[in-house]
């Protein structure tokens, strides 16, 4: 499982368009808009081509001026939790 995370800068007057359509997108969801209007969201795919083919989508989404990843995880077993030892 590949996890991964987006901040998405729309134009100002397609935040709530672009919000709308991401979390539309299968395996992702919103996490928040900040008040300037970027958005970040979560992206959870079953590989590297699944989430390259979401980052393409999601850069086409109309409204959208960019779209950079800032965080990647490739998780080989999700069912298992980390735990930190304190």
């Amino acid at each position: 499982m590949n996890i991964s995370s987006v901040i998405v800068i729309p134009h100002p007057e397609h935040v709530a368009a672009v919000s709308a359509a991401l979390g539309e997108l299968p395996g992702v969801e919103v996490a928040i808009v900040s008040p300037e209007g970027k958005i970040i969201a979560t992206i959870e795919t079953d590989g590297d081509a699944e989430t390259v083919r979401c980052y393409e989508i999601i850069s086409k989404i109309d409204g959208v001026m960019s779209a950079s990843m800032v965080y990647h995880q490739n998780e080989t077993e999700p069912e298992v939790e980390i735990t930190v030892a304190a």
